[in-house]
This record gives structure tokens, C-alpha cells and sequence, in this order.
């Protein structure tokens, strides 16, 4: 029976992550707030067939993510066809999901890497303690904002939007967003989240505050009982060392029971993937572009 796909609303948020509780790799791309946030510009729709979550992206082309759910006891040989007629392409599968589809369908799941999807993982520990000569430069810029500033760090919540809202305002125009269609659809996306800030049922965040001005903020989710995701993370660039701040800050405040912090993917884009690596990831979360075919 053919997936009847329809808008991603509020109202499938618990179903939703209900199913994602029971996958076995939990990607950024599949947050709730992830898909949510960027559906307008990725046109991302969703659809349900009991036992799966399905996601299809309309722009800027036509193509179906990874079901969410719990992999493991699907029948993919019976269940497949009837979703995709026997075979298909599917975009950002994490890796354990390709080997099991590759276990099942063989020579018949073609998996091609897709480097610029990989989630980057840290440690909490690192990016709290910054130890040894690998975060020196980190730690450096850190101590910089702490000796230069009297800031103060309040948890992210209603009372700080309107004030986060101008900050990204402001942000747009440092770094001329409209000039770029990533940065402009990022800007929509964070707006969309500020504006539904109290509907969502697990987000947070911090802020830090200069002479009672925001000069940075990060918004985040937790992503399984191990791991939370860093979905934006934005500074003041006349502060030196705001973004190396607000990392280290909110994950000592709010990420102590965490192991793992994923800070998303790079999209093959080289500034992000150098901003990446500088802060040591200790693995990727990898994700693949799989064709089943008939």
C-alpha cells in the first residue's frame, strides 16, 4: 500500500519520538526538532505505516531519508515492496541501517558514503575540560571572554527569545545571510523554533550576557540517554571568544549527563568541516546514500 505522506506537524511529536526511541542509531537529521525546523525549506514531509516513521524531502529535490523506528524487527524483504515497489534510493541511512538492509538484500543494496552528512561526535569531558595541547587554542579563546568580560550565563527559556530573536537579527547582518541560501534557510529555521519555543517537548539551551546584552546562545535536544545535539550555536563576533564560551559554559551547566555531544554534519562545506575537526571529534556518526533495486 502506497505511504500517504502529509506536513510534519506538532500534534505527531510524541508518536514521533516514541518511534525514534526505538532506533537503534538516532542521527541529527531525525531530532524532532531537526525535521520540524527545516521542513519548509527541505518541503519535508512524513508518513506512517504502523511500524515505521517515514520521511520524504520535496526540495530542493524529491528523495526519502531512512525510516525511523526499530529497525531490527521490521521483515525489510515483505516490508520494503510494498513502501517502494522492491527497490529505491534513500538519502542520510545511518551506517547500521545500511548493513542491515546490505545483510538482507545483498548484492541488491548499493551503499555509497556521504561524507558531507556525517554527524560529528565529542566527548563531554573534552569540550568541558579541554585538556592537553589538542584544545590549547580552544582553551585560549575561552580564558580570553572569561578575563575580558563580566558576563553572566542564564539557561535558555520564554523570557530570552525576543532578546535572542535581535541577536540573530544582528548576526544575519554581520554575516550577510540573505547572500547565502544556507545561512538564510538556518536563520528561518531558528526563528521557527524561537516563535514555538513552548511547544516543543525537549529542547534547551543557555545564553551569556554582557553589560545585560546577548552575545551568544546555543540551542540544543537531547538525541538518545547518552547524547545530546547542538543544533545552532551563534556569538557576537566583536567578543572574543564568545563561541568557544557559550560551548564550553553550557555543556558544563546542562550536559552532565551526557557522554556524547553531536554537533551535526558539515555539508561538505570546507570552513564548517575545518571549524569541525578543530574541536577533535572521537567519532562520526556516519551516514550513507543506499540504492535497493528491484
Amino acid at each position: 500500500m502506497p505511504l500517504s505522506f502529509e506536513p510534519i506537524s506538532l500534534d505527531g511529536q510524541k508518536d514521533y519520538l516514541d518511534l525514534l526511541a526505538r532506533c537503534p542509531q538516532v542521527a541529527s537529521d531525525y531530532s524532532f526538532l531537526n525535521i520540524w525546523a527545516w521542513a519548509e525549506d527541505y518541503g519535508l514531509r512524513w508518513a506512517w505505516d504502523g511500524k515505521l516513521a517515514w520521511i520524504k524531502q520535496t526540495r530542493p529535490h524529491e528523495a526519502l531519508w531512512a525510516p525511523v523506528g526499530p529497525w531490527a524487527a521490521v521483515d525489510w524483504e515483505s516490508h520494503l515492496p510494498s513502501i517502494q515497489g522492491g527497490g529505491g534510493v534513500f538519502i542520510r541511512v545511518p551506517e547500521q541501517l545500511a548493513g542491515i538492509w546490505q545483510s538482507r538484500f545483498g548484492e541488491r543494496a548499493v551503499v555509497a558514503p556521504e561524507r558531507g552528512h556525517w554527524d560529528y561526535l565529542y566527548a563531554v569531558s573534552d569540550l568541558v575540560d579541554l585538556p592537553g595541547n589538542r584544545f590549547h587554542n580552544k582553551k585560549n579563546l575561552l580564558n580570553q571572554f572569561l578575563k575580558s568580560y563580566k558576563f553572566s550565563y542564564l539557561d535558555f527559556g520564554p523570557k530570552l527569545i525576543e532578546q535572542a530573536m535581535a541577536m540573530q537579527e544582528d548576526w544575519c547582518t554581520w554575516r550577510d545571510c540573505e547572500s547565502s541560501d544556507l545561512l538564510a534557510a538556518e536563520n528561518r529555521s531558528i526563528l521557527r523554533i524561537l516563535d514555538h519555543w513552548n511547544t516543543f517537548d525537549r529542547i534547551l539551551g543557555g545564553a551569556l550576557f554582557v553589560e545585560n546584552i546577548i552575545v551568544a546562545y546555543t540551542l540544543a535536544e537531547p538525541l538518545t540517554a547518552d547524547s545530546l545535539v547542538i543544533h545552532f550555536e551563534k556569538g557576537c563576533p566583536s567578543y572574543k571568544g564568545a563561541y568557544q564560551a557559550i560551548n564550553q559554559i553550557f555543556l558544563a551547566r546542562s550536559a552532565s549527563g551526557y557522554r556524547f555531544v553531536n554537533r551535526e554534519q558539515d555539508l561538505d562545506n570546507d570552513g564548517l568541516r575545518k571549524a569541525k575537526l578543530s574541536y577533535n571529534p572521537v567519532d562520526f556518526l556516519k551516514k550513507c546514500k543506499v540504492t535497493i533495486t528491484d
